[in-house]
């Protein structure tokens, strides 16, 4: 029985640098979002804010470490679909009980 079907494409998978560079956004990000919560400038649009960053960082960490990035595209749109789904609820349900307003206005 031959394994002729199988073929590895050494361009498929990230390089050690690309995880390095991934872990150094993935630190930035994570300081701007500690860094966001003392600037009381942003309190109207603090939740928004870090919802989207913390979204960004969600994504990197399930392209690259989760390796969501080299599976087929139907199996990524089985996992985000349903994902941005929720998470789209969620938002609504925060958004009409009044839950982004963090700080007295």
């Amino acid at each position: 029985m031959s394994d002729d079907h199988v073929t590895v494409r050494p361009d498929e998978h990230a390089t050690v640098g690309t995880y390095i560079r991934v872990a150094l956004v993935l630190l930035g990000v994570t300081a701007l979002e500690v860094g966001v919560i003392y600037v009381r400038q942003l309190a109207p649009i603090i939740v928004p804010l870090l919802l989207a960053m913390s979204a960004a960082k969600f994504a990197l960490v399930a392209l690259f470490f989760m390796h969501l990035r080299y599976e087929p595209r139907v199996l990524a749109f089985l996992f985000v679909g349903p994902l941005t789904l929720a998470a789209g609820l969620v938002v609504a349900l925060m958004t009409l009980t009044g839950a982004f307003l963090v700080f007295g206005r």
